[in-house]
Formats: C-alpha cells, structure tokens, sequence
C-alpha cells in the first residue's frame, strides 16, 4: 500500500495560480503511473491529468490541457499538479491516486487515493 497526501489547495481568483503536490510514503511510488482527478459537488470524479511512472509521457483531460502541467519528482517521491488560468469550473477537490489498471482516464483503473485538497476559484 502507498499513502498518499494532497496540499497545496487554498481559494484563489480566476486567472490564478496553483500548484498541488502529492506526496507518496513509500519508494514503490516510483513504480507507478499517477494520476489527479477532482470531484465537484453533486458531479462524478472526473480525470485531470496523469503522468508514466518515469514521467516521459503524460496525459491531459481536454478541459484543463495548456492549462495544467503535471511532472513528478522520484527522488521526492512526490507528483505535482500546476495550474494555470484557472476558471471557476475548476473549483473541486483535487485527488492524486496511484494507477493499477491499463486506463489513464478512468477512476476505476486507480488505487491508492489521498485525501483531497479542495480548490476555490472565484469569479
């Protein structure tokens, strides 16, 4: 099992900046594709981004792509989430989690999951 631990949330305005990292409790983080999905109120757990386990290929949801950019540090064993432009539409709870099935873009394919680090952005 792997722990993971969300921060960087907070309340920020639209056209903002945030940067969210993911903090992993073992090595073995380093095996696994990572993944950050949110969850609006009332809405499904939806994909944001996803990075390979060596951090060469990643992977982008069409709402936030040129917006986001996720990168991980191994030697940290740490992912990160940076978010530019924000809108209020991307006012959720952010959730990192750890891939064990073949998908990149669904829930299910995931295991593993922090806690959330909820995200405002006002109009």
């Amino acid at each position: 099992q792997v722990q993971l631990v969300e921060s960087g949330g907070g309340l920020v305005q639209a056209g903002g900046s945030l940067r969210l990292s993911c903090a992993a409790s073992r090595r073995t983080f380093t095996h696994y594709a990572m993944g950050w999905f949110r969850q609006a109120p009332g809405k499904e757990r939806e994909f944001v981004a996803a990075i390979s386990s060596g951090g060469l290929n990643t992977y982008y949801s069409d709402s936030v792509k040129g917006r986001f950019t996720i990168a991980r540090d191994n030697a940290k064993n740490t992912v990160y989430l940076q978010m530019s432009s924000l809108k209020p539409e991307d006012t959720a709870v952010y959730y990192c989690a750890t891939r064990s099935g073949s998908s990149y873009y669904t829930p299910k394919a995931y295991q593993n999951w922090g806690q959330g680090t909820q995200v405002t952005v006002s109009s």
